[in-house]
C-alpha cells in the first residue's frame, strides 16, 4: 500500500507512547499508545498499524487495528482488512465487507439535514400526517 503524495509516514517499525498532533495528513503504519489529534487533516491507518488511541481528525481511512474512538468531523471508511473496537462519531461512515467494528456509532446532524434534502428521502412525519395512519 502506498500513502497519499504529501502525506507524513509513520512506518511500521515506529511507537509513538503519548499524543500525536498535526496539521498535515499523516499515513501511520505503526503502532500509537495514546491520542491523536488532526482535526484539519486526513488519518490513514495502514494495514500493519495498531492504534490503542482516541483519534480526533477530519478524515479517516483505516486498513488495520484502532483500539479507542473515532471522532471525526467528515468521513470514516473501514476498509475490508480493518478492525475498531471502539466508538465512531461522524458526519459519514462507509463500511467494506469484512471489515470489523464493534462499538457505538453516532452519525452527526450534518449528514441528517444533507440526506433529508435527497429525493425520496422528504420528511416522513408530514407523509405520516397526510395519510393518516392512526
Amino acid at each position: 500500500m502506498k500513502p497519499a503524495e504529501g502525506s507524513t509516514v509513520i512506518g511500521r517499525s515506529v511507537t509513538i507512547r503519548g499524543e500525536v498532533t498535526g496539521k498535515e495528513d499523516l499515513f501511520m503504519d505503526g503502532v500509537v499508545e495514546g491520542m491523536i489529534s488532526l482535526p484539519e487533516s486526513r488519518l490513514t491507518v495502514g494495514p500493519n498499524a495498531r492504534l490503542m488511541a482516541d483519534v480526533d481528525a477530519r478524515e479517516v481511512v483505516v486498513f488495520g487495528l484502532v483500539e479507542g474512538d473515532l471522532r471525526v468531523s467528515g468521513r470514516v471508511e473501514l476498509r475490508d482488512t480493518a478492525v475498531v473496537k471502539g466508538d465512531i462519531v461522524a458526519a459519514r461512515l462507509s463500511i467494506e465487507e469484512n471489515a470489523s467494528m464493534k462499538g457505538h456509532v453516532e452519525l452527526s446532524e450534518a449528514a441528517t439535514e444533507v440526506s433529508a434534502r435527497l429525493p425520496g428521502m422528504e420528511d416522513t412525519a408530514t407523509d405520516a400526517e397526510v395519510l393518516n395512519l392512526s
